[in-house]
């Protein structure tokens, strides 16, 4: 008698995950959204703002980039500090995807 296995959540997380996106190969788009942090987040005081309603937010500079990004490399340079909502934003997720796609669309219509 063959019995279905079911799936767990982890293995459904994990093949939700498209591995031929790499942070090492993207622009950031990720480091454009606004970010909340939270109260138990590690991520120094300095890079943190407040928006209109007074929650605390990850810092952008005036090029619309989350302050913590390296503009050379475009890595985290508080990678280890970064909040717990960067920390759950999965490369090459749904997510991930998602905000590729809607820069990717933008892009076209500013060309149209």
């Amino acid at each position: 008698m063959n019995i279905p296995i079911a799936q767990s959540s982890t293995d459904t997380h994990v093949s939700d995950i498209d591995p031929s996106i790499q942070c090492s190969r993207c622009e950031a788009t990720c480091c454009r959204l606004t970010v909340y942090v939270m109260a138990d987040d590690p991520t120094p005081e300095y890079l943190i703002d407040q928006d209109e309603h007074g929650m605390d937010v990850m810092r952008r500079l005036d090029d619309g980039w989350c302050a913590a990004l390296d503009r050379d490399t475009m890595r985290c340079t508080i990678y280890a500090l970064r909040p717990q909502v960067c920390r759950d934003f999965d490369m090459g997720g749904a997510d991930c995807r998602q905000v590729r796609a809607n820069d990717r669309n933008l892009a076209i219509a500013v060309l149209d």
